[in-house]
């Protein structure tokens, strides 16, 4: 098509633009006859070893064998190219969990019980969870509704969080957050948000990690909507790791990290529903592509709207995106997605034995 076309004339300009020569892979299914796998490997090979360009060119190459059906290949493709990107990064993993289990025990049932219970008004739905889990195919369903319109991924609450606070260090932060004054914080986010101009009585926010500040958002925003996205464990992993996130996501490029970062995460999300039972709905990504209507109605329910049927025709929606999965939201519901960790089940074994050694549920 015409945007594989212009990135073939940007790579042909300028070689070096590596992310073009990922972004091109990931346009369409590759076929046996029609692929760019010789060319990748060329431009490749004719890199010095650690060079910046090699992660997105490996993950082209990933994208394009499993196109073909490549799955070992694929796999070791993906491998080398997250191993080059994580040894980029200065992370470690406990920092997170620790973060996390911090959040469980300042947020609790005490905390919980102070929240005013509201009726649902015009304003904020949060579509939230971890990246690549379906929140960008809730925010399109959602925002073809007539009274809504999508702010994308911001980061307006988190902002608001460290103004209120003065802190840049990210544990201070945290022990500072639950001591905020809750109507303030609400005023300042709703403040940030005015300045985008959206002209519907409801908007959507849809920054996967605001799942960190549930607690937050019910005190500050009570009566406020929030969709949580969740999907099968090992898809859920998987879909993160043979992502080239831009930014963010430190914990995608390696297994053992996934694995740690995932247990960490559905244990506060337990948490979160346990504590705020009326304002989250969770949302199974299986079960939305298994039964659209049901599940949207269930969803469009909770955001406290009528039912329009405009929500099950979102491919038609012309709202730009700008995440991961911008090539797949012009599509109707599609089901590739479904089950593509048992492609890989020999190479992702160890990730599954420590999801389920945590005792984290699902069917094998």
């Amino acid at each position: 098509g015409q945007a594989e076309d212009t990135y073939s004339k940007v790579i042909a300009l300028a070689p070096d633009h590596y992310d073009a020569w990922h972004n091109r892979s990931t346009l369409r299914k590759q076929t046996a006859d029609g692929n760019h796998i010789c060319e990748l490997e060329k431009a490749l090979n004719s890199l010095a070893p650690g060079h910046s360009g090699e992660t997105p060119l490996c993950y082209a190459l990933a994208k394009e064998h499993e196109d073909l059906g490549e799955y070992e290949l694929a796999f070791s493709w993906l491998q080398r190219g997250a191993g080059v990107q994580r040894r980029r990064l200065a992370y470690d993993v406990q920092t997170d969990v620790a973060m996390m289990q911090r959040i469980a025990e300042l947020f609790d049932h005490g905390y919980a019980g102070t929240v005013k219970a509201a009726p649902l008004r015009p304003g904020p739905i949060f579509v939230l969870g971890l990246p690549r889990s379906g929140t960008t195919l809730v925010d399109r369903i959602i925002s073809s509704h007539s009274k809504v319109g999508s702010l994308g991924e911001i980061d307006d609450f988190a902002m608001a969080v460290t103004r209120l606070c003065w802190s840049l260090d990210k544990r201070q932060l945290l022990e500072a957050s639950v001591r905020v004054d809750p109507d303030q914080l609400g005023q300042s986010y709703l403040r940030s948000v005015a300045g985008y101009g959206l002209n519907r009585p409801y908007f959507i926010d849809k920054t996967p990690l605001n799942y960190l500040y549930i607690g937050l958002i019910a005190k500050a925003l009570p009566g406020a909507a929030i969709v949580h996205l969740r999907r099968h464990p090992v898809d859920s992993c998987l879909a993160m790791y043979r992502t080239l996130f831009q930014a963010g996501y430190p914990f995608s490029y390696d297994l053992d990290d996934l694995a740690e970062y995932y247990i960490a995460y559905d244990a506060l999300m337990r948490h979160w529903q346990a504590l705020f039972p009326e304002a989250l709905l969770d949302v199974a990504y299986e079960e939305l592509v298994g039964s659209p209507e049901r599940l949207s109605r269930k969803i469009i329910a909770h955001c406290g709207l009528d039912w329009e049927p405009a929500c099950l025709e979102f491919d038609v929606n012309a709202a730009p995106v700008a995440t991961a999965s911008a090539a797949q939201v012009r599509k109707p519901i599609y089901r590739d997605a479904l089950a593509r960790w048992r492609r890989f089940e020999n190479q992702l074994a160890p990730l599954i034995e420590r999801l389920q050694k945590a005792g984290i549920a699902f069917q094998p």
